[in-house]
């Protein structure tokens, strides 16, 4: 069934809007009124997304929790994101959004969403408040990059490759191998 969707004219997109675009498989997002369309992810994006989802989710205190996309992130009228993966305090999440900031966003690379996640979605969640961002990239042998927000910006405070360990303490402890959010790509 084809649904007619109404775009907006002389103003930037709402929440409204989104709400009103078809369910076709592409992922909409808005940030500061601006539409972003992402197309379906492949496999390499996919395993590393639930794997890094299941990592998290099995050392995830009880009053945290780890959702993965999609699921609204919604500060604003005219933003709304979808992290890949996320955590946020239990008391803050709603049944369709999560109204603040989570506590750390975790976005996986693919070729038509990296520039976006690398820039605009950063300083994105830089402005929202976002603590811990992670930048996870599924080409072989796989990587992990960690953002720390310090005075309203991102800094670098880790990227490692394959097989090296990041031990996490935000938002909660936790082990990360790159290479082991990739193991279900291979026999």
């Amino acid at each position: 069934m084809t649904q007619q969707v109404s775009i907006p004219s002389g103003r930037p997109f709402t929440v409204a809007d989104l709400e009103a675009m078809p369910d076709d498989g592409n992922r909409y997002e808005l940030i500061d009124g601006a539409l972003i369309v992402s197309p379906a992810p492949n496999w390499g994006h996919q395993e590393m997304c639930g794997a890094v989802y299941v990592l998290l989710r099995a050392h995830c205190p009880r009053d945290l929790r780890v959702m993965i996309a999609p699921f609204a992130v919604q500060t604003a009228y005219d933003s709304e994101v979808q992290p890949d993966v996320l955590v946020a305090r239990f008391a803050d999440l709603r049944s369709k959004h999560l109204p603040v900031a989570p506590l750390l966003a975790v976005e996986v690379l693919s070729r038509s969403t990296a520039l976006l996640d690398r820039n605009t979605k950063k300083a994105h969640y830089a402005r929202m408040g976002v603590p811990s961002y992670w930048l996870l990239d599924p080409t072989e042998p796989g990587s992990l990059t960690v953002f720390a927000l310090r005075d309203g910006q991102y800094a670098e405070i880790a990227h490692l490759v394959g097989d090296e360990e990041f031990l996490a303490v935000d938002p909660f402890p936790v082990t990360v191998v790159p290479a082991r959010l990739l193991d279900g790509t291979r026999p």
